[in-house]
């Protein structure tokens, strides 16, 4: 191969005002060009456990196992349905978006017995409705989307620990796509394990992907047996309905190499480790109520100034999501070609869709770095530009004095 021609990594400036990713904040990027430091220097073991300390209050938990797992938001997934289903186990999964589908997909991966409930995209389910399911069904977890950004909905989980605990259910929600940027409570909602990714409302590259597990699912993990070669004779002879199959996301390993005993499992992935500690010390800098706020003030702002370009919404707006919003394409207007015109010519991207939403709505994303004041005004000077430029008209700058007027009224500058 011929490197002559090759020249050093260089992307184009983006600004990402799409589902995710989206820009990392600068302060994140730094952590993460810090020099190497070995695994088990004690300087490395007091990061990872001031990360699990700092989780613990992005997750606003008093878990003790809240760690990384080294890889993209599904990796969190994974690790933790492959650690806690065992083959046969029931699972029920509420399907409101393509998000959904895919914890279906991994639950039946570890061969379990699915089954699900579904509500057209766009709506949420009620809790009564996910109960009724519970009683039919009697899974053994109940597995979950807080926010799925398909769809741009957000779950109502408050009263799903309750449901869980009163019919011996296990309740798992994927928190990707809306920590930090919507409310979550761990502890009082009764969540027993949640998982997450950096590229969304926590401000930081995909890669790492935080979790928190409570005692009780905790226990569950521990009883399930591991295929290490000094024991996979022995586990065959009694059968093989209790094995992790996976190594690398066989979560009793894992609690091992984060617990005080260090046992060995995988090398940390030390700059991502020290980029999530910058982006979960950052949040908490912030308070996580503050930068929720954030979120919906800035996802709001979006949400008027596409109201005033005569744009509809998509979904039940009052279960959306304070980071995402869904937009229908107007008719004769060629989504992809409106996303392009803002990439090629203002360097911002936006969404598209897919499913059934395929070509039909565009996903603006405010999330992060990018829930900022700058960046929906920028976007919504761009979106307006090239609306009009493809034959959309609007009332010039009606958007941009929408959100300029929603912000003087929330007091905000920035």
């Amino acid at each position: 191969m011929d490197i002559s021609s090759l020249s050093q990594i260089n992307p184009p400036p983006r600004l990402l005002m799409g589902p995710g990713p989206i820009n990392a904040d600068p302060r994140v990027l730094r952590a993460m060009s810090s020099q190497l430091i070995g695994q088990y220097d004690p300087a490395m073991t007091d990061y990872m456990n001031q990360v699990m300390a700092l989780y613990r209050g992005v997750f606003a938990t008093q878990n003790q196992w809240t760690l990384l797992v080294d890889g993209t938001s599904r990796a969190g997934i994974e690790a933790i349905l492959v650690s806690t289903i065992r083959p046969g186990d029931k699972v029920l999964v509420p399907v409101f978006g393509r998000f959904g589908h895919l914890l279906c997909e991994i639950a039946r991966r570890c061969r379990a017995e699915v089954h699900t409930i579904e509500v057209p995209w766009g709506e949420v389910f009620r809790p009564e409705q996910i109960e009724e399911a519970i009683k039919k069904v009697k899974p053994r977890l109940l597995l979950t989307v807080q926010g799925d950004t398909s769809t741009t909905m957000l779950q109502p989980l408050e009263q799903l620990g309750e449901i869980c605990r009163r019919h011996g259910v296990l309740l798992y929600t994927d928190a990707t796509a809306s920590l930090a940027g919507n409310p979550l409570e761990t502890d009082a909602w009764g969540i027993d394990a949640v998982s997450a990714g950096m590229q969304k409302c926590l401000c930081g590259p995909s890669g790492t992907s935080p979790i928190t597990l409570s005692d009780r699912i905790v226990d569950q993990i521990r009883k399930r047996k591991c295929v290490e070669e000094g024991i996979r004779t022995a586990q065959h002879q009694q059968g093989d309905e209790e094995m992790i199959y996976s190594n690398y996301f066989d979560l009793g390993m894992v609690l091992d190499y984060w617990g005080p005993e260090r046992l060995n499992h995988h090398t940390e992935a030390t700059s991502a480790l020290f980029g999530a500690y910058e982006a979960a010390r950052l949040i908490l800098e912030e308070g996580l109520e503050a930068g929720i706020a954030r979120h919906k003030l800035h996802g709001d702002a979006v949400l008027k100034g596409v109201h005033a370009m005569g744009l509809q919404v998509f979904g039940d707006i009052q279960h959306k999501m304070n980071n995402v919003l869904g937009v229908y394409i107007p008719s004769g207007v060629v989504g992809d070609e409106v996303r392009h015109l803002m990439l090629n010519d203002f360097g911002i991207e936006i969404g598209t869709s897919f499913g059934p939403l395929h070509g039909k709505v565009w996903r603006i994303g405010t999330m992060g770095y990018n829930a900022r004041k700058s960046c929906v005004m920028q976007t919504l000077t761009a979106l307006e530009a090239v609306l009009n430029h493809v034959g959309f008209k609007t009332v010039q700058g009606a958007a941009l004095q929408a959100a300029w007027d929603h912000y003087q009224a929330s007091g905000a500058h920035a």
